[in-house]
């Protein structure tokens, strides 16, 4: 890219141009930043099995989730894939606080269950989304065989 000489004619044209070559170096180098316009975003995936739950369940069920918070609207959004549960579903919950191998109460639920994938969301309090990135919430699907849970994953944080 070539820059076109501009004559500023007066006593101060050679302090305008070095005040225009500033300007124009400052911004082609906040243009050529590395600026993540995401990095508000926050993507987490949980892996669902019984021999995660608390006490671990015999089953043959998974299950996944992918979800993604907004720091600063702390919208909150999922989509829950599962298969092979061994009756049908009563309720699929996230919980929390809690850390790996603790139960905890049940703070927001999927929504209606069909038959294998769930999407959601909702508006999380900010005690909530602290609690989501410091990884003390986990998924929890529960069944009729299993009321406690029969799969359960925690919520892990990703790319961070």
């Amino acid at each position: 890219m070539q820059l076109k000489k501009t004559n500023f004619p007066g006593p101060c044209g050679a302090a305008r141009r070095a005040a225009l070559l500033a300007l124009t170096a400052g911004l082609l180098a906040a243009g050529c930043s590395t600026i993540d316009p995401d990095a508000h975003l926050a993507a987490f995936s949980s892996q669902m099995t019984g021999a995660n739950q608390v006490p671990p369940v015999a089953t043959q069920a998974t299950g996944r989730v992918l979800a993604m918070l907004d720091r600063n609207t702390l919208l909150f959004r999922w989509r829950v894939n599962f298969n092979g549960l061994s009756s049908g579903t009563r309720s699929g919950h996230f919980h929390g606080p809690a850390t790996i191998g603790r139960n905890a109460p049940a703070v927001l639920s999927f929504g209606s269950l069909p038959a294998t994938d769930v999407e959601g969301r909702a508006t999380l309090t900010p005690e909530q989304a602290a609690d989501l990135l410091a990884g003390k919430w986990y998924a929890s699907i529960h069944t009729a065989a299993h009321p406690a849970g029969e799969i359960r994953g925690q919520m892990i944080l990703r790319g961070e």
